[in-house]
């Protein structure tokens, strides 16, 4: 449960977030293409995006851009506890009209508690360290969503450059066992190529099929292949329709298995998201 509570319109339906597209606030031009780019949720970046010289800059222009109407939910990330610009960066969140906060390298629910206390906005906690992995569980129980930092994480494993995310796949299923056990929502990390649809799209999918909610984005071009990755097939649309419709309670036979509540219930999620 998050500290400060989530709005309760569709801005605090985490679950429905299939993009995540982070930008850095001292880019303007980033900010005005980000309005109309169609991502489901935006992070206003004032952390590893903005180079030190223009971190002042960027946290007054991400309160401005918040104080005028987005159509999606839009965060800030902040920098890090023990930043000489972390305690600044709350202060400004605070008096922001933010719909979350979003810390980097989360590695406790105290911190994350901390920081939604302090901003008065419920919290996107970033798991990137292998401390934050192993507190997962209790750091989703005080915030709104977590957020996979593969990056961060990589580096903090000390796995090489090239590396793919199968050295990483165990922290991946950790922050997700967190997040469902809090019944929160998690995010999948970024992709960092920008020239790599078709790897994009692999990733996305795969990213779904290890159950999470959605993707961080690192450009508007990966919105359409993310929310293509993270939307139903046909035939499963088809095929939850057919089960919901066939399930009379208890355990029973559907074809050649055999289905029982819960298979109804995670049809009935396929259905929800299909529907948008």
């Amino acid at each position: 449960m998050a500290t400060a509570e989530a709005k309760s319109d569709k801005r605090g339906d985490l679950l429905s977030v299939r993009s995540i597209l982070f930008l850095p606030a001292s880019n303007p031009r980033a900010i005005a293409k980000a309005r109309d780019a169609g991502s489901d949720l935006v992070v206003l970046d004032l952390e590893d995006a903005v180079k030190s010289e223009d971190k002042e800059a960027a946290r007054e222009a991400a309160v401005d851009a918040v104080a005028e109407p987005w159509s999606m939910p839009v965060a800030i990330r902040i920098n890090g506890a023990g930043s000489e610009w972390h305690s600044l960066d709350l202060d400004a969140v605070a008096r922001s009209k933010a719909d979350y906060v979003v810390v980097p390298r989360a590695v406790s629910a105290h911190l994350v508690r901390d920081v939604s206390e302090t901003a008065g906005k419920p919290v996107l906690a970033m798991i990137e360290t292998a401390a934050g992995v192993l507190a997962a569980g209790e750091i989703a129980r005080a915030c709104a969503g977590l957020i996979a930092g593969t990056n961060d994480l990589r580096a903090d494993l000390r796995l090489p450059l090239d590396a793919t995310r199968e050295p990483i796949s165990t922290s991946l299923q950790l922050i997700l066992l967190g997040a469902r056990a809090a019944g929160i929502a998690a995010f999948d990390g970024v992709f960092n190529s920008l020239e790599d649809a078709e790897g994009f799209f692999k990733e996305a999918e795969a990213g779904r099929r290890l159950g999470f909610d959605g993707k961080s984005l690192i450009h508007p071009n990966q919105i359409g292949p993310c929310h293509r990755a993270f939307a139903p097939s046909s035939a499963e649309i088809e095929r939850a329709k057919a089960l919901v419709a066939a399930f009379h309670g208890g355990a029973e036979r559907f074809g050649n298995e055999m289905i029982e509540r819960m298979h109804v219930e995670a049809a009935e999620r396929v259905l929800e998201r299909a529907a948008g």
